[in-house]
């Protein structure tokens, strides 16, 4: 009986302790949605013009080909061609959205949840593959450029959402 007592009187320490510890915010489904869709967004006006019309790079997003059928097999369970791919900018988008969700939601991780580092990390990865290169001089700029597009995405995001609550 007393270990008994002994063991309830822990467990109650342990949950007042563990109510008194600070809990990161968490970013609920619908809201890494709008920040994936900003970010995506962002991507596209921040994608850099080449100069060339046939740069071997497809979409307003300027993507790799070999990215696309992984990508469109991942999210869609179908593969796309490049092709396929660039003629749909409705499918591409939502393509993107589902990779740069996943991308976003390792990046929070990373950034110990900071929105505006997540997405700089997140942009690094894009042009790069490697998030850690978000400060690195040769893409510094276009990081930041990124995320000052997406700051504004989601600028626009809230002030619509407050306009139709009114």
């Amino acid at each position: 009986m007393r270990n008994q007592i002994t063991q309830l009187l822990l467990g109650i320490s342990i949950a007042v302790g563990l109510l008194a510890v600070p809990v990161r915010a968490q970013v609920s489904d619908a809201e890494l949605d709008a920040q994936a869709r900003a970010l995506v967004e962002a991507l596209r006006l921040a994608a850099p013009d080449t100069g060339t019309e046939n740069d071997g790079l497809y979409s307003d997003w300027q993507i790799k080909p070999e990215n696309i059928p992984r990508w469109s097999r991942l999210c869609t369970g179908k593969e796309l061609t490049p092709a396929q791919f660039e003629s749909s900018p409705v499918t591409a988008r939502k393509i993107l959205v589902c990779v740069m969700r996943d991308v976003l939601t390792d990046e929070y991780k990373a950034s110990g949840s900071n929105e505006s580092l997540a997405v700089r990390r997140s942009a690094a990865w894009w042009m790069t593959g490697d998030p850690t290169q978000y400060s690195s001089q040769g893409i510094a700029s276009y990081v930041q450029k990124v995320l000052d597009f997406y700051q504004q995405q989601r600028s626009k995001a809230r002030s619509g959402a407050n306009n139709s609550r009114k």
